[in-house]
């Protein structure tokens, strides 16, 4: 029941994901609301599960979980606590849906910050940055524990194969930055997959596979890489004539920008998983259109068939044989 959107397009995009869904579905909501967007028939493996409130977009995340215990966000995060659910799948309050996670599910042993960690398209394919909203309070130690959430997606999830760690900083040099930086490269330097600093415009540029820094930056590296993305494609738009028959000779380009188009959509990720909780909750923009959520959903699935939080588990274990 959370963004922007939310039934419609919420349903919708679970509605297209059905077919590629070996798991189910639960909408949790206003029954009548969502059964009104469901086909008939409706696919096997969707159902509802009722919630009789919603956690707005404008509210004090603690305050409304607080009041709201019958909220969709509150009823999503205790069925996964009872495992009744194996993920949760969120385009509401991001505030909200991070500390119901926390407060529910609490942190897995061995790590004491959770993590977003978003996918995002650079000259080489993809990298992940975390932390991208979670924690912007942290210690430069929490920075290792990022790295190992995100060796563990980008392994399990993405692929990559022994994916190094960049630290994301003001210079590639080691001692620039920040004390926290330097105490931070510090830490990072102790293992062997830690590959440096990264500048912002290297990440783009340079093949990088992991980028780590504190939810603050994270989080406004994230929302300016989407705003240049979707200022390049309008500006592109707009230099085509709006008339059909000046239109033409530009028709040939719909080719070229479709595939660059695809690949600079945030939908076509989806969401980002939070990381370093005993369960799994994955965030979507709360302007998500039916196409995001039907990956964030396939995303979902990705991280149960590859199971990320025994891979997460693991990581941890050996880091904390490391220290001892």
């Amino acid at each position: 029941m959370g963004g922007d959107h939310a039934p419609d397009e919420i349903v919708k995009g679970a509605i297209e994901a059905a077919p590629h869904l070996h798991h189910s579905v639960l909408l949790v909501g206003d029954p009548d609301r969502i059964a009104t967007l469901l086909p008939t028939p409706c696919p096997s493996n969707l159902s509802i599960h009722p919630a009789s409130q919603v956690v707005e977009m404008h509210e004090k995340p603690l305050e409304a979980l607080r009041k709201k215990k019958d909220s969709s966000m509150a009823v999503g995060v205790d069925l996964v606590k009872r495992g009744e659910a194996h993920v949760f799948v969120s385009a509401g309050n991001t505030g909200a849906a991070s500390a119901a996670s926390l407060l529910s599910w609490r942190q897995m042993h061995g790590f004491h910050r959770p993590a977003i960690a978003s996918e995002i398209p650079n000259y080489h394919g993809k990298f992940l940055l975390l932390d991208a909203g979670a924690s912007p309070d942290v210690d430069p130690e929490h920075l290792v524990e990022f790295a190992l959430m995100g060796r563990a997606y980008a392994t399990q999830v993405m692929g990559k194969v022994e994916p190094k760690v960049h630290l994301l900083n003001i210079g590639e040099e080691e001692g620039k930055g920040s004390s926290f930086a330097k105490q931070a490269y510090a830490l990072l330097a102790r293992h062997a997959w830690f590959a440096g600093n990264i500048e912002g415009k290297d990440m783009f540029a340079k093949p990088c596979d992991i980028v780590v820094c504190d939810a603050f930056v994270g989080n406004i590296v994230l929302k300016t890489s989407e705003g240049v993305a979707e200022l390049i494609m309008k500006l592109v738009k707009e230099q085509v004539p709006s008339n059909p028959l000046a239109k033409l000779p530009y028709l040939p380009l719909k080719k070229v920008f479709a595939p660059l188009r695809k690949r600079m959509d945030y939908a076509e990720i989806g969401g980002s998983p939070l990381l370093g909780l005993n369960h799994l909750c994955i965030i979507c923009h709360g302007r998500s259109s039916s196409r995001a959520i039907m990956n964030a959903l396939l995303l979902a699935q990705r991280t149960l068939d590859h199971e990320l939080l025994e891979s997460l588990r693991t990581s941890v274990e050996q880091e904390l044989n490391f220290i001892s």
